[in-house]
């Protein structure tokens, strides 16, 4: 390749790299091959072996100022590794009793002429002799090819003392050269350097060889397949470094071992083998903690089909399976206590991400008051953080301060199911709270819906629960959902007046509530001991008081339109829903009329004033009163909504956590509805129920 000519080789991309070694692979499905493993496995022996020799030498312990022969010197340090060196590698070699080593491959490779400034070119001949296996054998080969001088080596000079065959060859190698007191003082920097690259390359290859591994096994896990891929795309590349790094530290023993004196240094390819290890093992970690949370994923799903004590459960979803420290934090005394204690407990499970108000610990605290007596019902808190930063460490110490439960994990911890979290019980980062018995079925997917409405009274926070709450609202639902909005709105309640609940735009409002306090001060309702009232539903854009009843309001009635469709209770109360959201960002306005606890009617702000602006017409009609007034007022505007004619809903609904829409059916035609999600930017307050 002519570029690495004029180039130098650590400024070459990995596309001019690509380049050149492409053209030496041949590429086909069916490589030739030979027992990898078992050749690379004694590769590793023979390496590890070295360095242990190597790393016996003292090189301080030579005193240059008195003779010492090199024979009694490897006497001194040498002797004492060899029956250690066999006992710890002998059982760590693993061979196929079929392998057959390919020897004449190695020592071709050998033959290869290294050299400072031709070692581009000795690994593109290199590659050109392995182009018909894979990318992973090819380093394997050439790594081998590499021990077998390497260790020869070492070999000769842990034997050369005893034994007159090794002391010969070892001459010939240049072992009493380099063994010299005052050229190992002066080059045993440079031994450890080349002793610390090749162990690098040898890591390298293992990362490669265990990602290859991981790539077969769940090849075909689609969750794990993109990451495998984005792990193993540059393996040519790497490869290659692996290769040129070896045929230079092939080049530095031949220096090192002559009379020169040169002592050339590895630090570029060292620094080169160092970024494409760390840059490995990085994405071995991320696979292995990937294939973690997918075999937690398949347990908790064989856990939650059978009864399962609850704390085994938790215990899955919390922690990772190399974690020891099995403990939560006890909110009310802020100690650790051991996961135990949710034994045989029905625990309610709040699940969140850190982006929450502290609204949901108001909200929580009456329920964990009233559980906490009975000492039956336990809530655990389980944060859900995909990345952590310093901020977020600091945010989920002050939230978890705040709340006298349990809190799992702690900052900087992730949680071992949260792949189960989102997919099986449909977490999207809004705060749910999950029931579960003691025995870990599931009572309820989010109840968190449940409590907003009723409290307390929605105990003991199961599916059953619920649907009986449900049934018994029927024209109650309004006021259930919006019933503490006001001081005033709970009062007027409680009196069994009629309230006008109205919005829209400031213009069609500032006509509604004419005509509307006008009917209110009307001298015949007045006469008839008729009571109405009005309430604004008004967006406050400034929210200088800390309230926001626009939001709270609309939040309200989602809730309810969730909790029914969850439930599959699609009836009266869901077409009144859905009938009323269709109208919130109607900008010509909206009302509802009720009494006491009661509704009475829902309508787009036109037929509404309208029936308004009638009044003294209807009026002349029927004497109304206190208990036939809703009623009148109701068949008026259903008069004028058949005047003008149905006008198909269309609304938007913010996704839940926990639950899954169901189709819906036009309140108005009765034709299918499309189904859709509308993502929209709200930067005046995020919704708190």
């Amino acid at each position: 390749m002519e570029v690495a000519k004029k180039k130098s080789l650590f400024a070459m991309s990995d596309a001019e790299i690509l380049e050149g070694i492409y053209a030496t692979h041949v590429v086909s499905h069916v490589h030739d091959s030979f027992d990898v493993h078992s050749l690379f496995s004694i590769t590793q022996s023979i390496i590890k072996c070295s360095k242990q020799i190597i790393d016996n030498i003292d090189h301080k312990t030579i005193n240059v100022t008195e003779p010492i022969g090199v024979f009694d010197y490897l006497l001194l340090h040498l002797r004492p590794m060899a029956t250690q060196v066999h006992a710890d590698t002998r059982d760590g070699i693993t061979i196929a009793s079929s392998f057959s080593t390919p020897l004449c491959l190695l020592k071709s490779i050998i033959r290869e002429a290294p050299g400072e400034e031709n070692a581009h070119d000795a690994t593109l001949k290199i590659l050109n002799k392995v182009s018909k296996y894979s990318w992973e054998a090819k380093a394997v080969l050439a790594l081998a090819a590499f021990s077998l001088e390497y260790g020869e080596f070492w070999l000769t000079a842990q034997h050369q003392q005893s034994d007159q065959l090794a002391k010969s060859v070892a001459f010939l190698k240049g072992v009493p050269v380099l063994l010299k007191p005052e050229n190992l003082k002066q080059r045993g920097q440079a031994v450890a350097q080349l002793n610390d690259v090749i162990m690098s390359t040898l890591q390298v290859i293992d990362c490669i060889f265990e990602l290859e591994k991981l790539s077969i096994t769940y090849n075909e896990v689609k969750e794990l397949r993109e990451i495998l891929a984005s792990a193993r795309k540059d393996i040519s590349v790497n490869v290659y470094w692996c290769i040129i790094t070896t045929v230079a530290c092939a080049t530095n023993i031949s220096l090192l071992t002559s009379d020169e004196g040169n002592t050339p240094e590895l630090v570029q390819y060292a620094h080169k083998i160092i970024i494409i290890l760390n840059k490995l093992k990085l994405h071995l970690k991320i696979c292995k903690e990937e294939i973690e949370k997918l075999q937690t994923y398949m347990k908790l799903k064989q856990l939650f089909q059978i009864p399962t004590e609850i704390m085994e459960v938790m215990k899955t979803l919390i922690f990772f399976k190399d974690n020891v420290n099995t403990t939560i934090l006890d909110g009310s005394t802020k100690k650790p206590v051991h996961i135990d204690i949710l034994r045989t407990t029905n625990v309610l499970m709040f699940i969140s991400s850190l982006d929450i108000s502290e609204d949901y610990i108001s909200l929580l605290k009456p329920i964990y008051d009233f559980t906490k007596k009975s000492n039956e019902y336990k809530i655990v808190w389980v944060p859900v953080v995909e990345k952590w930063t310093t901020e977020l460490q600091v945010k989920f110490e002050t939230l978890r301060v705040k709340m006298p439960w349990y809190t799992v994990g702690q900052a900087g911890a992730h949680i071992a199911g949260i792949k189960y979290i989102k997919e099986d019980w449909n977490f999207n980062g809004k705060p749910m709270l999950v029931v579960l018995n003691s025995k870990s079925e599931l009572q309820h997917s989010n109840a968190l819906r449940m409590i907003s409405i009723w409290g307390k009274e929605a105990f003991p926070f199961d599916q059953k629960k619920e649907e009986e709450l449900l049934l018994s609202l029927r024209d109650t639902w309004f006021t259930a959902v919006i019933d503490g909005i006001h001081t005033s709105v709970t009062e007027w309640i409680k009196q069994e007046k009629y309230i006008f609940f109205y919005g829209g735009d400031s213009v069609w409002t500032n006509q509604f509530k004419e005509k509307a306090t006008a009917l209110k001060n009307d001298d015949i309702l007045k006469r008839s001991k008729i009571s109405l009232e009005l309430y604004h539903v008004e967006k406050n854009a400034n929210n200088d008081a800390g309230d926001d009843n626009f939001h709270t309001f609309w939040s309200a009635i989602e809730t309810m339109f969730h909790i029914k469709v969850s439930s599959k209770q699609i009836d009266d109360v869901v077409r009144q829903v859905q009938k009323l959201l269709s109208c919130k960002d109607d900008k010509s306005g909206w009302a509802v009329l009720i009494q006491g606890r009661r509704i009475v009617t829902i309508g787009a702000g036109s037929t509404i004033y309208t029936v308004l602006e009638k009044y003294h017409t209807w009026n002349q009609q029927v004497t109304t009163t206190i208990e036939n007034f809703g009623q009148v007022f109701e068949q008026q505007h259903k008069e004028e909504v058949v005047k003008i004619g149905h006008v198909c809903s269309c609304f938007s609904i913010p996704s839940a956590t926990g639950s899954t829409l169901a189709a819906m059916i036009c309140y108005e035609c009765g034709n299918p509805m499309e189904t859709f999600f509308s993502y929209k930017c709200c930067h005046v307050k995020k919704q708190t129920l």
